[in-house]
């Protein structure tokens, strides 16, 4: 198995908006791939009609270059074995579903739902396997005639080993799958489309991949597609059988696998909220492997360097949104000045930014991103930050006004105005002010410039607040004193 150059795929379908599981199955065969000096092919499953949508497809590939991998074969790339698309390779299946019911490989069955329902049942309250039975397994001429003759469509379905299935997975270890729990399965619907059993595997024998690294919910149909492999080997359509790798599932709340409906499972959740891609990668790495025990926020060359398949975990590897957040928090803050500079521009304008588009200063915002970037976690996170700076009012916060103007708070602004007016426009004599505000109402400065904050930029939380009042200016920062005091004493 899996000789010569590494050849892994990523072969998602269109349909909605990216997982985060689908993103940690990428990552990590792209990984594998630039680890090993391997190619890595990237196809697009497209051939449930009903729900693949070409707008799913562009923003599949728009996730791709957004998360910055790169593909060696695949849309917009090309490659030797195009179409990367399964919707152009409808003629392949179709040809290579003859050759397998010509060599015997495959058959025609024209079992109805209800008696394979019937069977099922049967086979359930006898205590046997329910898989399909072989009803049509060595159909003769006439049986087969006699069925269409009645009008009966018919599926595909290919003949598996009546031997048990061994194999090695790269993440689990060795494996065996008995007959009786592997039974035939179908590969052509009744109307002639072909099913992701057949199509998955052919593309993969067609394409010469070595090394298949997939989700664990995809594990029970291995010795299927291990059996159908021989198949194509014997037929001169594949030359090997890939080596396989099944990968930990993801868990979400209350240990159960995460799935597309769960909020915390959306992609695109995590690029509106501005997550950088080498922070959610790096923590979607951590969902079954580890760069060291002792160490969580590296770059992706790193991860490159260090990827071993060998090394990934088979146990469920629970999503943690906080540890996702902290990790991200790490990679902000390790951006240099204008790199985050650059990263927080989506968030400084329409639509999210509050302010008007004439308010925004470069050189204000620029002078507070030393400050801001130390208390980011995600970079959607600058605008609430700064929005002070840039509204021609503060910020409306009922909770934290209700928490900062308690009372007597007047008569500390009162006084915290009279001593910021005097005082120099620095940050440090400014911070004095307000400390000395504090000690004639007899109170410590984080009492004391709460009040002072809420009025200058509507929340109890935020950047250093003298920094920002230096940068705020004292026409404004004292226009915005008063209006507080107006509101208190009203």
């Amino acid at each position: 198995m899996a000789n010569g150059p590494v050849r892994v795929r990523f072969c998602p379908s269109p349909t909605g908006n990216p997982h985060v599981g689908l993103v940690r199955t990428a990552l990590f065969n792209w990984a594998f791939a630039r680890h090993s000096g391997g190619t890595l092919v990237f196809r697009i499953e497209d051939t449930d009609a009903a729900r693949d949508s070409e707008e799913s497809y562009e923003q599949l590939l728009d996730s791709m270059r957004w998360l910055g991998f790169d593909w060696d074969e695949g849309p917009e790339v090309g490659g030797p074995h195009a179409p990367y698309r399964q919707s152009q390779r409808m003629d392949i299946y179709r040809d290579t579903a003859d050759k397998l019911l010509a060599a015997g490989h495959a058959y025609h069955c024209y079992c109805t739902t209800e008696e394979l329902d019937a069977r099922r049942e049967a086979a359930r309250a006898a205590g046997r396997p329910s898989g399909y039975d072989g009803q049509c397994r060595d159909l003769s001429a006439e049986q087969r005639a006699a069925y269409e003759a009645e009008g009966r469509t018919s599926i595909v379905r290919f003949r598996m080993p009546d031997e048990p299935i061994t194999f090695t997975d790269l993440v689990r270890g060795e494996l065996t799958f008995t007959p009786e729990n592997v039974p035939d399965y179908g590969i052509v619907r009744a109307n002639g489309a072909p099913l992701y059993t057949l199509v998955n595997p052919v593309d993969d024998a067609l394409m010469e991949i070595t090394h298949v690294l997939r989700g664990e919910d995809l594990l029970s149909s291995t010795p299927r597609q291990i059996a159908l492999y021989k198949a194509l080997i014997e037929l001169g359509l594949a030359k090997e059988i890939p080596a396989f790798g099944h990968l930990p599932y993801v868990m979400g709340e209350g240990n159960k696998k995460l799935s597309k409906r769960d909020p915390q499972s959306s992609l695109n959740l995590y690029r509106e909220r501005g997550f950088l891609p080498e922070g959610l990668l790096n923590y979607l790495s951590l969902l079954g492997w580890s760069l060291a025990a002792d160490r969580d926020i590296f770059s992706m060359d790193e991860m490159v360097a260090a990827f071993d398949i060998a090394d990934v975990n088979a146990n469920p590897a629970r999503f943690d949104l906080k540890k996702a957040e902290a990790i991200n928090a790490d990679h902000i803050r390790l951006l240099d000045g204008k790199a985050f500079i650059e990263a927080c521009a989506p968030w400084l304008k329409a639509p999210h930014a509050p302010w008007p588009p004439e308010n925004f200063d470069t050189a204000a915002f620029e002078a507070l991103a030393p400050l801001a970037q130390t208390r980011l976690t995600v970079l959607s996170d600058i605008t609430a930050n700064v929005d002070f700076l840039f509204l021609d009012e503060p910020a409306e916060d009922e909770a934290s006004w209700a928490k900062a103007m308690k009372p007597g708070a007047d008569a500390l602004l009162e006084t915290a105005r009279t001593k910021i007016a005097e005082a120099e426009w620095t940050a440090e004599a400014l911070k004095n002010a307000v400390l000395a505000a504090g000690e004639e109402h007899g109170l410590k400065l984080g009492k004391a410039q709460a009040p002072v904050r809420v009025a200058i930029t509507g929340r109890t939380v935020g950047l250093p607040l003298f920094e920002s009042l230096e940068l705020l200016g004292r026409e404004r920062t004292l226009t915005r004193i008063d209006a507080a005091l107006a509101k208190l004493r009203a």
